[in-house]
């Protein structure tokens, strides 16, 4: 062997930073539900971060318009169509009452796309990023993938799931560059207050450092629950401040995959600069049935906010109705984020798992029903169940659950 093979051998075959990311937690049990479904078992989905709706009508009709018109055949600019720009803006204000220009608009392949350019545009190796938990399985891995250090912040049913400030301070470090901050929650459905909100935005501003806020589900509050937007109840944040968003939940357009990027001119000319080396322009389609999506009402989300409210509260009787799982009411989003501790240990279909992870196993083969286990959101010993499936699955799934869990013998 010479010195150059010897070299080329002792090196993995891809990259240590690929090496070190995990797959998404929540798009791999859903796939191995549609494996399952195809092989012709009846499996429950929880696992699904999705909208069980179709996209409204209009949207539909506006990209197939759009697939006739030859300009949408080509590229456009990277950062997006103008028209989508001013309409995002336009959409902010009306709905959140942010302030931003066209020119702090990038259109990103999807909410998921707006993280990752946030990260690499926050985060030199080494700067530290303040990760509240329990938190959606991507943000972590954007990251890392962009040389950054997710420091964990953890929470549970004694807050609500909401991280208090002195949390948040205690972890803070001189390497801290960010915050992310998500509100509502996925995995956990938690909504912080207005006090709260204003009192982390005024903490970050007062300490310098920037706050990526993730805004996908803003339409999705129940009850008293209502959403704020960060910059605007901290004006002084608004220089530090990325809004990551995007028509995926608001309009039941997952696969669509439109999301944008808000900011500081600096900050969104420097991840314009970054997509237009990554993936160009999103695709001029989906653009184009995005800006039917923003620059009309919202009623369309109304009806689906209705549905998820209903089944959010079935679920969370049903659940809590189970021995040995706990629940509190989430008050966002379409998840459900129920503690399965009193099941660990205990013996169960000849086993006895000792983990979130191996329970969730056990409920696919076992029951078919499709869970995401806590491990994915950095806290063992939950599941995050997704409630945008239809009623009478919701219940058939959560009742098959309580057959096999009585099962359940002593710990």
């Amino acid at each position: 062997m010479t010195p150059s093979s010897k070299n080329v051998a002792q090196r993995g075959r891809v990259s240590a930073r690929a090496a070190a990311v995990s797959p998404s937690a929540t798009l791999a049990v859903d796939a191995k539900a549609k494996a399952l479904q195809a092989a012709g078992e009846h499996v429950i989905g929880f696992g699904a971060g999705e909208p069980d709706f179709p996209t409204p009508e209009h949207i539909v009709e506006a990209a197939e318009a759009a697939c006739r018109v030859e300009k949408y055949h080509h590229y456009t600019p990277t950062a997006g169509l103008p028209e989508l720009r001013e309409a995002i803006a336009a959409k902010t204000k009306r709905d959140s009452g942010y302030e931003v220009t066209a020119s702090q608009v990038l259109v990103t392949n999807g909410g998921k796309q707006a993280v990752s350019n946030a990260f690499a545009v926050l985060c030199d190796p080494g700067d530290e990023v303040l990760v509240c938990a329990p938190y959606w399985t991507t943000y972590p891995e954007s990251i890392a993938l962009a040389g950054g250090v997710p420091v964990v912040v953890h929470s549970d049913e004694s807050t609500g799931f909401r991280v208090p400030l002195e949390r948040l301070e205690a972890a803070l470090t001189e390497r801290t560059k960010a915050l992310l901050f998500v509100s509502p929650s996925n995995p956990t459905g938690a909504v912080y207050s207005r006090s709260e909100i204003e009192a982390i935005g005024r903490w970050a501003a007062g300490q310098g450092i920037w706050v990526l806020t993730d805004e996908i589900y803003e339409h999705l509050v129940y009850g008293t629950a209502e959403h704020h937007s960060m910059p605007v109840l901290v004006p002084e944040l608004a220089d530090r401040c990325l809004v990551a968003n995007g028509v995926a939940k608001t309009y039941a357009m997952t696969g669509w995959r439109v999301g944008w990027l808000l900011g500081p001119p600096d900050a969104i000319t420097a991840a314009t600069n970054i997509q237009s080396h990554e993936t160009s322009n999103v695709g001029n389609v989906s653009q184009r049935a995005a800006l039917a999506g923003v620059s009309g009402d919202l009623v369309a989300v109304a009806m689906m906010r209705e549905a998820f409210d209903r089944r959010r509260r079935t679920i969370h009787q049903m659940l809590n109705e189970i021995d040995g799982v706990t629940c509190i009411e989430p008050e966002g989003a379409f998840y459900a984020f129920p503690s399965v501790k009193g099941l660990l240990g205990r013996e169960l279909r000849g086993t006895r798992p000792k983990t979130s992870a191996e329970l969730a196993e056990i409920c696919i083969t076992e029951a078919k029903v499709a869970v995401v286990p806590g491990e994915a959101f950095g806290a063992p010993g939950y599941f995050r169940m997704s409630y945008a499936l239809g009623d009478g699955d919701l219940a058939e799934g959560v009742s098959r659950l309580a057959k096999l869990f009585a099962e359940a013998g002593s710990d």
